[in-house]
C-alpha cells in the first residue's frame, strides 16, 4: 500500500470547460497518469459523441477507464470505484501521480466521498418495478418515487430509469426511503486515508459556456456523430432503455434516426440537454467545499496549482 501522503489529483468541471485539455497539458510536463471519470467514455464505439480524445492522443497519453465496456453492458458506480482504485494502484506502481479527470460528478462523489452500500434488490421486486414501468412509463414511476422519497426524486432525473428503479426497489424491499437508508448507513470513501487534491474549473462565463457547448456539438456533427449513432442502431441489441444510448447527444440523434425529429431539431435538443447537464454539474460543484476552483480563463494558475500538488509542494 502506498504511503498516505503520496498525492492523488482530481480535476473536475462541467462539460466543455476545458478540463481534458488542461489535464493533457499537465501530463505533457509532469509524470502524470490519467484516469477518466466519464460515464460515456467508458463505452467502446462511442467516440465522437463523448468527446473522447483521439486515438493518437490516447496512444501518447493513455487514459485508464476509457473503452472498458460495451454499450450493451451495465456499468455501475461500484464498478467504477473498483476499477478506479485499481487504476490508481497501476499508475503509482509506474512511479506516476494519478490524475482523475472528468465531469461525471456521481463517480467523483462515490470515489472521493463514498456512497452508502445499498441492499441487494429482490429479483421479484426488480421485475415488478420493470413491469410497472413498462405499463405506466418512467415519468409516472418518477412521480411515484416523489411520493415516498421527495429528496431522491429531486436528485434523480425523470429520464433516468436505472436510478428511479433502484430507489423504488430499496423502498419496497426495506420500507425505508433511499434517503433514509443513506442517512442510517453513512458512506465511506475508498480514498479516506489518502491525500487527494481536488481542483475544479468554472466556465469562463455563462454566454461563453453556451457558445462553447453549441460549437462542440456542431463539431461532433461534422466529425460524424450521426454515422456513429447509426452504427450503434444497426447493431440491433441497443435500445433507449440503456444508459449508453440515453447519454446526451446520443439520445437526440437516435430519435432523429428513428424519424421522430429532424436533424436541426435534434441538434437544438442536444445542445439544450448539454446545457442542462452542465447546470447540474455546476450545482454539484458548488457543494464541494474542499475543492480549489479556477475560472477556465485562468488556465495558467490552474496548471501551476496542479503541478505544485503533483510535486508534493
Amino acid at each position: 500500500m502506498p504511503p498516505p501522503n503520496r498525492p492523488i489529483l482530481a480535476l473536475l468541471g462541467p462539460t466543455a470547460s476545458g478540463k481534458t485539455a488542461l489535464a493533457l497539458e499537465l501530463a505533457a510536463r509532469h509524470p502524470i497518469g490519467l484516469i477518466s471519470v466519464d460515464s460515456v467514455m467508458i463505452y467502446r464505439g462511442m467516440d465522437v459523441g463523448s468527446a473522447k480524445p483521439s486515438a493518437a492522443i490516447l496512444a501518447e497519453f493513455p487514459h485508464a477507464l476509457v473503452d472498458v465496456c460495451d454499450p450493451a453492458e451495465a456499468y455501475s458506480v461500484q464498478r467504477f470505484c473498483r476499477e478506479a482504485m485499481a487504476a490508481i494502484a497501476l499508475v503509482e506502481a509506474r512511479g506516476q501521480v494519478p490524475l482523475l479527470v472528468g465531469g461525471t460528478m456521481m463517480y467523483f462523489q462515490a470515489l472521493l466521498d463514498g456512497l452508502s452500500e445499498l441492499p441487494i434488490s429482490a429479483a421479484a421486486t426488480r421485475a415488478a418495478v420493470q413491469a410497472e414501468a413498462a405499463e405506466r412509463g418512467w415519468p409516472a414511476m418518477h412521480a411515484a418515487l416523489a411520493q415516498v422519497d421527495p429528496a431522491a426524486a429531486a436528485r434523480i432525473h425523470p429520464n433516468d430509469p436505472q436510478r428511479i428503479s433502484r430507489a423504488l426497489e430499496v423502498f419496497r424491499d426495506t420500507g425505508q426511503s433511499l434517503t433514509d437508508w443513506h442517512r442510517h448507513h453513512p458512506p465511506r470513501s475508498p480514498l479516506t486515508d489518502r491525500r487527494v487534491h481536488r481542483f475544479g474549473l468554472w466556465p469562463a462565463s455563462r454566454a461563453h459556456a453556451r457558445a462553447a457547448m453549441a460549437a462542440r456539438f456542431d463539431d461532433m456533427l461534422a466529425q460524424g456523430l450521426v454515422d456513429e449513432v447509426a452504427a450503434l442502431r444497426a447493431r440491433g441489441d441497443l435500445t433507449l432503455d440503456l444508459p449508453s444510448v440515453r447519454a446526451v447527444g446520443y439520445r437526440q440523434i437516435w430519435s432523429h434516426l428513428a424519424g421522430e425529429t429532424g436533424l436541426d431539431e435534434a441538434r437544438e435538443l442536444a445542445i439544450t440537454a448539454t446545457r442542462q447537464l452542465a447546470k447540474r454539474q455546476i450545482t454539484w460543484m458548488r457543494s464541494q467545499t474542499r475543492t480549489q476552483f479556477f475560472d477556465a480563463e485562468a488556465r495558467g494558475d490552474a496548471l501551476a496549482a496542479l503541478a505544485a500538488a503533483a510535486s508534493g509542494s
